[in-house]
């Protein structure tokens, strides 16, 4: 993607945002785009990734965000390849019910690439970054339970999970009791007041990253329920992908990576059986991980685009075994808050 689903240089929601692909060699390189390829660029963004795609072959492309606004936009990249690209509004956890209908019902790669766009931190109206004064939203579509919601309904002990948890932010306690605290005096209902209120009960030493930037990182996660979207569409990609078929998933921090590795790593070991059911067959892995460690971006990308510094690149490869019907992620996703909160 042009916009890249990258962080910004301070983490979640601070520094210039320049509009550039994360690791696009690799990911082209790692997805072997083919001509009569399928492929399903999974956030689509500014199509940066999807554009080196099909210039790398004869392939098609079939494009997914949940950003209306982004859609709308990518009208101009779908006429300059010709009919060889397709974008759909629709999260990428839809992609084995939508897909088909588009033609695309066994594919030869899928990328994810996480996080929010460069162009959405750009965009004060939308409430991600804290760097513009805007209105506290931060929805990636264009309904649903906004970040105010959160900040101003939810009681203090699930804010303190939620920034916790998603924020990994060690000093939540703080952060939750003066939102609560501030709130009585006077809804909050930007994203300058919010950083406001977290800077004065935060306080960072120097060279630190911003003190709201972890909280904005859990809100932001938790109103988009990124890693329940993660998890759904890691699953649907194993059903879509045929043998030899490739994965690839961009991470920018360790929850959305550990998702990752642990899908690879539960589908790419046979599980252990137990000595008192010798019957029992252990299951035929269904991917094959293509390297032991995340692949990160080199010298060079740092040099040019600070952002990819926290990247990481897993990529593992289908085989002809059948899709399996067990979630490995569920045990992880359990332990994490859930928009179940909403109705308050």
């Amino acid at each position: 993607m042009i916009a890249g689903r990258s962080r910004p240089e301070t983490g979640a929601a601070g520094g210039p945002a320049r509009h550039l692909p994360v690791m696009l060699r690799e990911v082209v390189s790692s997805l072997k785009p083919k001509d009569g390829g399928k492929y399903i660029d999974a956030t689509f963004g500014a199509g940066g990734h999807t554009r080196a795609l099909l210039a790398a072959a004869g392939c098609e492309v079939l494009g997914f965000d949940r950003d209306p606004r982004t859609v709308a936009e990518a009208s101009g990249v779908v006429s300059e390849f010709g009919g060889r690209l397709t974008v759909v509004e629709a999260p990428f956890s839809e992609m084995l019910e939508i897909a088909p209908r588009h033609g695309f019902e066994q594919v030869d790669g899928i990328l994810f690439d996480y996080g929010v766009s460069s162009m959405q931190l750009d965009e004060a109206e939308r409430g991600f970054s804290f760097r513009f004064d805007g209105p506290l939203d931060m929805r990636m579509s264009a309904s649903g339970v906004s970040a105010a919601d959160v900040v101003n309904k939810y009681d203090e002990r699930d804010l303190f999970r939620i920034i916790s948890v998603l924020g990994e932010e060690k000093k939540a306690k703080f952060a939750a009791r003066a939102i609560v605290e501030a709130r009585k005096e006077k809804e909050i209902a930007t994203t300058g007041a919010l950083a406001k209120i977290l800077r004065e009960a935060i306080h960072s030493k120097p060279g630190d990253i911003d003190a709201a930037t972890r909280t904005f990182q859990a809100l932001r996660i938790y109103v988009n329920d990124e890693l329940g979207e993660i998890a759904k569409g890691l699953l649907a990609a194993e059903q879509l992908l045929k043998a030899g078929g490739v994965l690839a998933a961009i991470s920018f921090h360790s929850l959305e990576d550990r998702l990752v590795k642990t899908f690879i790593a539960s589908r790419s070991q046979a599980p252990a059986t137990s000595r008192h059911a010798p019957e029992a067959k252990a299951a035929v892995m269904s991917f094959r991980a293509v390297q032991r460690k995340a692949i990160v971006a080199d010298d060079a990308e740092l040099k040019n685009n600070p952002r990819a510094r926290s990247a990481k690149l897993r990529v593992a490869e289908r085989t002809e075994t059948p899709a399996r019907h067990d979630d490995p992620l569920a045990s992880l996703l359990a332990k994490l808050p859930s928009l179940e909160g909403e109705a308050r």
